[in-house]
């Protein structure tokens, strides 16, 4: 690993190879993030029956035209609006020609309009969340939905917040946001906004738990024919993701409060159970938690063959069945369909509840307008999805084919490329290059694609004599993938820099990665040499279906490294993959080539930072696994397959702050060509008055009990550009809230604010962050409550989960609320846990005690530190 240190500068494009030891010390039962975990206690999820009607808050007018819409349809036409039939699109409702109703087309997904010609691909979500811009966020989800509104799209199935990003070992994280639920949920919610200004509906996924992909279906039994398998097979249910209430509400559920505060339209329960009950016919989570607690008036669909029962499913919430047969491609037998009208007409299924599901889906297509001359569906689209035209029931309505949708949309992608890298190291200053005319380029993920412009499997499958290992990664497979028009690689937007300066430039270039390591290239393929700058291009496959992704395909990355930086003193690497199974890419979409030069020559400055944690060693990982292994795999227990969330609040940066361990990168950590400083921490209270453990009990609103998004508190930090270029910083905001008493454990710090600020050289500017209710507030599990804590909360301000520049507290339940609420402190401040947060104090508002957070402040907070950052809590 020596040449390792000689690298130059590492570039993430999304993560980053790591390597190193840590010791993980989070194991099973009483050694668990919290009091002894019992798994009997999570084998059943509590019936909420029956399931909630709506009543239109907020779309009021559009729930009147809805209701009168279903109003005058017959009970079949009510089951056509509820069962998805095949067609031109992923997802089709039929059409109700007599009222001059055209159907419903759903297309995926969180990135791109999945199956189109003409249409853009757009950086991936993880993408996204490390650019930490919401500006960006929101016009990205713009963007997107016009693309699919052109192409007579009404719903498009994305964005992702499920998975959250739980286990470092899952594949499909990609398609979301970041492990945090704070950045995703912001992220989510400004995607919807935007999505939706658009007339587009968007669908939130993968509701809930849906933490990995290893056994995400059931497999064997009657299942066989359509999830693999031989048909003689014992029945083996789909993975249970067991999850205690308070974990549930503060992370997983946390950005569904965004969502549903936003206004989505829809949502896509998922494939596994959670606490023993499928997420399609899970009650708690669909009547209790999403219609209940969250008041949300849209409508829940199932994600594609995620449905196994009927009625029951439906009274437990669902109120769409996709793609609406029981077999992937046909219309019957089904769930739905045929079998609600006899469950209607039989008495099992109140016709009352059928009534809602219908108007729970047409009250978004009144709301978002798309009764008035919405676009009809491109012509071309039935060809590219997978449902034979001879399965097809209903005459749907096209327009022309082919409709080309990108506008300039290619702007944004390049820019959203360039936000969302992140500059790991920059050893002498080479980045960025200035003119070099001797530039080596290496590795697979430089040059173009090799095997087509639509990854619609799972790539990672197919070995490497497919072509899958060579060319660039630009979008990860499965339905959260893209139909490319073009691709711009690495090696293409390298030689257009660099002759674009010099047209007599040596531009110079290995991409098998076999090819560098086994034989020896500099001299023999590389000369003269070594290159002034030699440019590393390595990836890991991932995909719907994936999970430990780098383990099962490992193309040599480190040894490319190595063999590399051997000869060339100026290395960079940049990689799509977040080796040894952090977390999967950031995708950064067709513009990934351009994007990557932006920063490399300096046209754009990075401002990138990890969503994410970069850990030493994949086993520092292993706190929170992916359930799988080779008993289960052979299993004949039909319930075996359970995976404990053991690790409850605890996960990513939570983890590695709580246990005081040290990392390569930690969350929120991005370097600039620049230099950034931060001032002290201010806190103020907003508005007057005394302010309550618990909120008022208030009428429910969409996204809860509005008292939740009532904001309280600011703080107010100074940045300031410090360095002798312009540049873009992310100020993070992050508190350490009381732990209470007697429970599983809090985190050291929790994110709650964060900005994209760009500064001139010398400009300083001002950065507030609004706190709500929700943001200072726990969920207690006795009381069924967001309750703030009565010790101090710590107040840490910085420019990663590490890197605290000030600190401060606040004290929302003290007689002084009414005031600042705060002192500045710097973080020099040397304050002992004792003097910063006072000593354990009792409130009655929850039945039980609280204390002060488990944190200390320290000076010693480099992202590489093996000092002690934050100390663990005593165990109650």
């Amino acid at each position: 690993m020596a040449a390792k240190l000689r690298v130059a500068a590492a570039l993430l494009a999304a993560a980053t190879t790591v390597t190193g030891q840590n010791d993980s010390t989070v194991g099973t039962g009483a050694s668990a993030a919290g009091p002894t975990w019992n798994h009997a206690d999570y084998e059943t999820s509590p019936p909420v029956y029956p399931s909630p009607n709506a009543t239109g808050l907020g779309w009021e007018d559009a729930f009147q035209t809805a209701s009168d819409f279903v109003s005058e349809l017959t009970l079949e036409e009510k089951v056509r609006l509820v069962t998805g039939t095949p067609g031109p699109c992923v997802g089709n409702i039929g059409p109700i020609e007599r009222l001059g109703f055209n159907g419903l087309c759903l297309q995926d997904g969180p990135l791109a309009i999945r199956e189109a010609t003409f249409a853009s691909v757009f950086p991936a979500g993880l993408s996204v969340a490390a650019s930490w811009d919401k500006d960006l966020a929101r016009q990205r989800g713009v963007d997107m939905a016009l693309e699919f509104k052109g192409k007579g799209s009404h719903i498009a199935l994305g964005p992702v917040a499920g998975p959250l990003g739980r286990s470092g070992y899952g594949g499909r994280n990609w398609e979301g946001f970041s492990p945090d639920p704070y950045l995703t949920g912001e992220l989510f919610g400004i995607t919807i906004e935007g999505m939706e200004s658009t007339g587009v509906q968007a669908c939130a996924k993968h509701y809930i738990g849906n933490e990995q992909e290893t056994q995400r279906n059931p497999s064997g039994g009657p299942n066989s024919a359509i999830f693999g398998g031989p048909a003689d097979a014992p029945s083996i249910e789909a993975v249970s993701s067991n999850i205690d209430d308070r974990t549930m509400h503060e992370a997983y559920l946390w950005p569904f409060y965004n969502a549903v505060h936003s206004g989505v339209s829809s949502i896509m329960c998922s494939y596994n159970r959670i606490n023993g009950s499928y997420g399609c016919q899970n009650s708690k989570t669909l009547n209790g938690l999403l219609k209940e607690e969250l008041g949300f008036q849209g409508y829940v669909m199932s994600d594609w063959l995620a449905v196994h029962a009927g009625y029951p499913a439906a009274e437990a919430g669902l109120d769409m069945n996709m793609p609406g047969g029981i077999a992937f491609l046909e219309s019957a037998p089904s769930f739905f369909g045929g079998n609600i009208t006899t469950s209607v007409n039989n008495g099992s299924l109140p016709i009352e509840r059928l009534d809602d599901m219908c108007r729970r889906i047409m009250t978004p297509y009144f709301r978002l307008g798309q009764n008035n001359n919405y676009p009809p569906i491109d012509a071309s689209s039935g060809a590219l999805n997978f449902f034979p035209t001879a399965n097809y029931l209903y005459n749907f309505t096209y327009g022309p084919s082919n409709v080309d949708v990108r506008d300039d949309h290619k702007n944004i992608i390049r820019e959203i490329g360039a936000a969302g890298s992140v500059l790991l190291k920059n050893v002498n200053n080479t980045l960025p290059l200035k003119t070099p005319s001797n530039v080596g380029v290496f590795g697979n993920d430089a040059s173009d694609i090799s095997v087509g412009l639509y990854f619609g499997g799972v790539p990672f499958l197919y070995n490497s004599n497919t072509g899958y290992d060579q060319g660039v990664l630009p979008v990860g497979g499965g339905s959260g993938t893209g139909r490319m028009t073009y691709v711009v690689a690495p090696l293409e937007a390298i030689k257009s820099k660099v002759f674009s300066y010099n047209d007599k430039a040596l531009v110079q270039y290995v991409t098998n990665n076999s090819e560098i390591v086994v034989n020896g290239i500099f001299g023999p393929l590389i000369n003269p040499t070594p290159p002034e700058v030699c440019l590393v291009f390595l990836k890991t496959w991932a995909g719907e279906g994936a999970d430990r992704t780098s383990l099962q395909v490992d193309w040599d990355g480190n040894a490319v490294v190595e063999e590399v930086a051997a000869s060339c003193p100026n290395t960079v690497v940049i990689t799509n993959s977040a080796g040894l199974n952090t977390l999967p890419w950031a995708n950064n979409g067709q513009e990934v080539g351009n994007a990557i030069v932006d920063i490399l020559w300096g046209a754009v400055n990075p401002s990138g930072k990890l969503p994410y944690t970069i850990a030493l060693e994949e086993d520092d990982y292993a706190f929170a696994d992916i359930t799988n292994s080779t008993e289960l795999l052979e299993t004949t227990d039909q319930y075996a397959w359970q995976s404990d969330f053991e690790e409850r609040l605890l996960i990513d940066y939570r983890h590695f702050d709580f246990f005081n361990e040290s990392v390569q990168y930690e969350f929120g950590f991005g370097l600039s060509y620049t230099t950034f400083s931060m001032g002290d921490a201010s806190v103020a209270r907003v508005g007057s008055g005394s302010i309550t453990a618990a909120p008022g009990n208030n009428t429910i609103q969409p996204g809860g009990n509005p008292a939740l998004w009532d904001v309280l508190y600011t703080v107010s930090v100074s940045v300031s550009n410090t360095g002798d270029i312009a540049g873009a910083t992310v100020p993070q905001l992050y508190l350490g809230l009381p732990q209470p008493a007697n429970e599983d454990y809090t985190p050291v710090k929790v994110l709650r604010g964060f900005e994209k600020v760009t500064l001139q050289p010398g400009e300083s500017q001002t950065v507030t962050f609004d706190l709500t209710r929700r943001d200072i507030s726990y969920w207690d599990t006795f009381s069924q409550q967001w309750i703030i804590g009565s010790s101090a909360i710590g107040v840490l301000a910085g420019f990663s989960s590490r890197d605290i520049q000030a600190t401060t507290t606040f004290s929302p339940l003290s007689s002084s609320s009414g005031g600042s609420g705060g002192s500045g402190g710097s973080a020099s401040s040397s304050a002992s846990p004792t003097s910063a947060f006072g000593s354990p104090t009792t409130t009655t508002a929850s039945g039980y005690g609280d204390h002060a957070g488990p944190w200390h402040w320290s000076n010693n907070q480099g992202h590489k530190s093996q000092g002690s950052h934050w100390g663990p809590p005593a165990k109650q």
